[in-house]
């Protein structure tokens, strides 16, 4: 009888398992959150994971060690989430894929998690805020961001003239001006330095010379002015790393990269950090770097978001700063003394200006594309092979096809409204305090 009813147990049990009844977690089991990331050769991931896990006791972080080729890991993300598998919670995604993943419907919108735990985006870096936005959504928060900056030899430049620039206070009229004065001083070569080429590197460049895309025109004047006067003969040939080589080995006056040439000046330059000063970009620097989001189809929605928010809130992304020398993404940690103590680029008043004035790409479904078409009018036009006026048009073609720009004064209106219908429920007084909130934040 014993021996029967055993059976019967394990009969049941097996039926219970192949019809999808769940099986029953002890209580002191943690909820698994499986988080998709790249490699990293820092301790810095593996160490926010942990000090999430020590957090709390309801879940427990997992990495998934992804690719570190970027291209074949868009695709291992894309071939899991379009099959609309659960076994990524959490993903980490290069800034130019979120509209495409958002798009697609592979990531949950965020806005209803950070309304309910009271976050709001203007605690983010302004650029890779806006580049994790789709269709008027959140749907994504920066895991890191990286940045376009401008290199300045402060041996060359005057005082007031560097202080100019350090405050972000002047246009490339400015700069294309200063850079063929000094052109030839201390034995340089070139005035300006930057990325022509008909590749990625071309739409971050001009992202910045129209204004984030404001005024394509005045953009596409403003590169040709650049290119003629204070450029390389060469320079629709030029990258990152012919710009590197450039201004490390002391041929240039000024340089836009990004801020991994501050440590090749270091390791490889014929010039010294000393004679450096780094300045935000005029009209603010594309927005690099990476994003987290969370897979639509999580079996564990509210454990993916508390990860999420712990590695992009400010233990989090002090923990990536101090553990990996990453750039945090939550504002208020560029004023901790321990991170700026112990990253020299954070204590550069210059560097922190341009962190602070951060500009997004277009975000689109299909962005390679939108980038593709972008590239070959900008370029041609720069070539001399497409007149401005033909220039102007495809790219607003382009544009068209991606998401429209929301600038810094159309979302405070917009944000305004969604929490006026936020609020419509609750009382006055709770009505008056969001708004005295929001006021002095704009201020």
């Amino acid at each position: 009888m014993r021996k029967f009813a055993f059976t019967a147990l394990t009969l049941l049990l097996l039926v219970a398992f192949a019809i999808g009844v769940p099986s029953v977690v002890r209580a002191d089991e943690k909820i698994v959150i499986n988080f998709a990331a790249q490699g990293d050769s820092t301790p810095a991931t593996q160490a926010v994971l942990d000090a999430f896990n020590e957090s709390q006791d309801e879940y427990e972080a997992v990495w998934i060690d992804m690719t570190n080729d970027s291209g074949a890991m868009r695709t291992q993300l894309i071939n899991s989430l379009a099959a609309g598998s659960d076994e990524y919670d959490v993903v980490s995604m290069d800034v130019v894929w979120a509209g495409e993943f958002a798009a697609a419907g592979y990531i949950e919108a965020l806005d209803g998690y950070m309304r309910d735990n009271k976050l709001s985006v203007r605690n983010y870096n302004q650029g890779s805020i806006s580049a994790g936005k789709y269709d008027g959504k959140q749907f994504a928060l920066p895991f890191f961001p990286d940045l376009g900056i401008l290199y300045v030899r402060k041996d060359i430049v005057s005082e007031e003239e560097l202080e100019m620039l350090e405050s972000g206070e002047y246009t490339w009229e400015d700069l294309k001006d200063l850079a063929a004065k000094y052109k030839g001083e201390e034995e340089t070569v070139d005035g300006f330095v930057y990325q022509s080429k008909q590749y990625e590197g071309l739409v971050c460049n001009f992202n910045e010379f129209s204004d984030n895309w404001r005024d394509i025109q005045a953009g596409l004047e403003g590169m040709m002015m650049m290119q003629e006067e204070a450029a390389p003969e060469n320079i629709l040939i030029y990258t990152e790393g012919e710009t590197a080589n450039s201004f490390i080995k002391g041929d240039s006056v000024f340089a836009r990269n990004w801020p991994y040439q501050w440590g090749a000046i270091a390791s490889e330059g014929e010039i010294d950090q000393d004679q450096v000063a780094i300045a935000p970009l005029p009209m603010g620097g594309t927005v690099g770097g990476w994003l987290l989001g969370m897979n639509k189809n999580s079996s564990n929605p509210e454990g993916a978001f508390a990860l999420i928010n712990f590695i992009t809130g400010p233990e989090g992304q002090k923990i990536m700063s101090m553990e990996g020398g990453y750039l945090p993404g939550f504002n208020e940690v560029l004023e901790d003394e321990e991170v700026i103590e112990n990253n020299l680029l954070l204590s550069m008043p210059g560097f922190v200006k341009a962190l602070e004035s951060t500009i997004s790409r277009p975000v689109a479904e299909d962005y390679a594309a939108v980038s593709d078409e972008l590239q070959q009018a900008i370029h041609k036009y720069l070539a001399g092979d497409m007149e401005i006026e033909d220039a102007v048009e495809a790219i607003e073609e382009a544009l068209a096809k991606a998401e429209p720009f929301e600038y810094p004064e159309d979302e405070e209106v917009e944000e305004t409204d969604e929490d006026v219908e936020d609020v419509e429920d609750e009382d006055v007084e709770d009505v008056e305090d969001e708004d005295e909130t929001e006021e002095t934040t704009e201020d």
